[in-house]
């Protein structure tokens, strides 16, 4: 395996780490301190998840247009560790428990960003690649296929709101703060030890199966998570979740990478990834506003039926874009 596909793979576990230092306390943070309703919840969550989903369509664009990868990702990295200190910086809401994890979610944050400067190297561009202006009209030539997968996916994330709800999920059947982190320590567990093996299936099979089973997963994750009577259930449904995203993280990208033009394809993932951005803005929105005037079990039934429409809109682009 290349060495910069190494270093991408610790760039990516060190920010996760960081990043889920924080998110596995906020939302009971939101909730138990700062007395925030589950719809304030699914705002936060979804105005900051949908933002970085969105912004890409604008550093995809500049991507294109500059061909300076690399430096980008550097910046974009950069913003994400140097934010983790922001949550310590607010004496006025936090506890000095919280302030202490918060500055402590800094240290992998910087690690990431100094195994990406040291450890990948960005591949050289073709003259006509970085010097030609890419406009936003070009997308006209992607085809069909492309804005199915689009389209596809805007529905499907329609049904994967932030993971926050997993964690008030297990609040709400009995799990104390200071465990709430292992709601994503179990999740990330499965995951990883999933991912590896069904992403290599997954290069052997038609991705669409993989994909499609892979949401057949969320539909039984959230079928679990809804009728769960204890903690013991819930933490079961949150493990096919984990299952869930070692099955399907990354193939609707690769689905984008099979029908995207190779000069337009940062750009056709800006776009991608702004629908998705805009999808996932409204399913933490309609999660929050489900959990807090019906309950819990709503939020997740919502989750399972967005996911059941979205299996056969997914099978449109094998007649589009059959996979030999």
């Amino acid at each position: 395996m290349p060495r910069g596909v190494w270093a991408l793979g610790f760039v990516s576990m060190f920010m996760d780490i960081s990043s889920e230092m924080i998110h596995g306390l906020l939302p009971v943070f939101l909730i138990s301190v700062l007395g925030a309703s589950a719809e304030m919840v699914g705002l936060i969550e979804g105005v900051g998840e949908g933002t970085a989903s969105i912004s890409k369509l604008f550093s995809g664009w500049l991507s294109d247009k500059l061909g300076k990868r690399k430096a980008l990702t550097i910046v974009g990295y950069a913003l994400g560790a140097l934010s983790k200190p922001l949550f310590a910086l607010a004496p006025s809401v936090l506890h000095d428990n919280f302030r202490l994890i918060f500055w402590l979610a800094l240290i992998p944050g910087l690690i990431s960003v100094l195994v990406f400067v040291m450890g990948v190297r960005e591949p050289p561009h073709q003259a006509t690649a970085t010097q030609a202006p890419v406009k936003f009209s070009d997308l006209k030539t992607v085809g069909t296929a492309y804005w199915i997968v689009v389209g596809v996916g805007a529905v499907l994330t329609l049904a994967r709101f932030s993971e926050a709800f997993l964690i008030l999920r297990a609040q709400n059947a009995g799990l104390s703060l200071a465990l709430a982190p292992l709601v994503l320590v179990i999740m990330n567990i499965v995951y990883a030890l999933s991912a590896y093996p069904l992403g290599a299936l997954s290069d052997r099979i038609d991705r669409k199966k993989m994909l499609a089973l892979g949401f057949a997963t969320l539909i039984a994750a959230d079928i679990v998570l809804a009728a769960a009577p204890n903690l013991t259930i819930v933490m079961i449904g949150i493990a096919l979740w984990g299952l869930h995203m070692g099955m399907a993280q990354g193939l609707l990208s690769a689905l984008v990478a099979d029908v995207a033009p190779a000069n337009l394809r940062a750009t056709a993932f800006g776009v991608f990834n702004f629908a998705s951005g805009v999808a996932l803005l409204l399913a933490s929105l309609i999660a929050g506003f489900l959990w807090e005037q019906i309950g819990p079990s709503a939020t997740f039934i919502a989750g399972a039926v967005f996911t059941a429409f979205g299996l056969p809109a997914l099978f449109l682009t094998r007649r589009a874009n059959p996979v030999a």
